[in-house]
């Protein structure tokens, strides 16, 4: 008779199919997989996109997308989740809905409102029942200083987390990557605490999934029972390892090897 193994931690991912494997699902698995952790998922969309171009994104059913993910939940303990790429206001409604079954369980939203290549995947409506409906339930939020302004209507990345925790979001990670700095420098805001900053090494090179990678990797990091600040810390390192391993699959962005050496 075969004993079980105790269980490893489980991340449900909610996130989009990027078919160059480079972001998405695939780098959700990736990441959490690597972290020794499980992953489950449901996804949120289909994308037409390769390392330098999208085309298209075909949102999810929302009836479809919520029996799956009912119908895994009934069945699958579930110790932490990320969510990406959403692609529909109803979809909004549906992970907000079974947000509500998990609980008190870490939630870490990495806010998609661009492909890697430029194009815009949000909508106003997208983004104001975004702010009503996910926000509120955030452990961890993750994004760069141009989503943080986007999704809050702040012109500052520190009044927008200010604006986010307001909301109810525990923390929020505003990543320096889309800056023209010499140094890459992350700035986590918590409730009641002082901003923690990370200052990075900015490497040369355009990488697509870097930011799946590290909300996969926060996520993780929580289930795993780490705090915030450690889980953060991290994540960050695991990511910048990713980067600098990274591989040329196609003709443009890089993949980030998260199978690391």
């Amino acid at each position: 008779m075969v004993t079980p193994k105790q269980n490893c931690p489980v991340i449900l991912a909610l996130s989009a199919h990027d078919p160059s494997g480079a972001a998405g699902i695939q780098a959700d698995i990736e990441t959490i997989n690597q972290h020794n952790c499980r992953c489950v998922s449901v996804i949120t969309a289909l994308t037409t996109q390769n390392t330098g171009t999208f085309k298209s994104i075909l949102p999810q059913n929302p009836v479809i997308f919520r029996s799956q993910a009912e119908l895994l939940l009934s069945d699958i303990k579930i110790d932490a989740c990320k969510i990406g790429l959403i692609g529909s206001e109803l979809l909004v409604y549906e992970i907000a809905d079974i947000l509500n079954e998990l609980n008190t369980l870490p939630i870490v939203v990495d806010p998609v409102l661009h492909s890697g290549s430029g194009t815009n995947l949000s909508s106003e409506d997208l983004i104001s029942i975004l702010m009503d409906k996910l926000i509120p339930r955030t452990t961890v939020l993750t994004p760069n200083v141009k989503e943080a302004i986007a999704l809050s209507g702040k012109a500052d990345p520190a009044d927008a987390a200010s604006f986010f925790i307001e909301k109810g979001c525990k923390s929020v990670l505003v990543t320096g990557a889309d800056q023209s700095t010499d140094k890459v420098v992350n700035v986590l805001y918590l409730q009641n605490h002082e901003p923690v900053k990370f200052s990075w090494e900015r490497l040369d090179g355009i990488y697509h999934g870097s930011g799946c990678t590290l909300a996969a990797a926060i996520s993780t990091e929580l289930a795993m029972g780490n705090d915030i600040v450690a889980a953060i810390k991290n994540a960050q390192k695991y990511t910048i390892e990713t980067l600098k391993q990274a591989e040329k699959l196609g003709a443009s962005q890089l993949h980030p090897r998260r199978h690391l050496k």
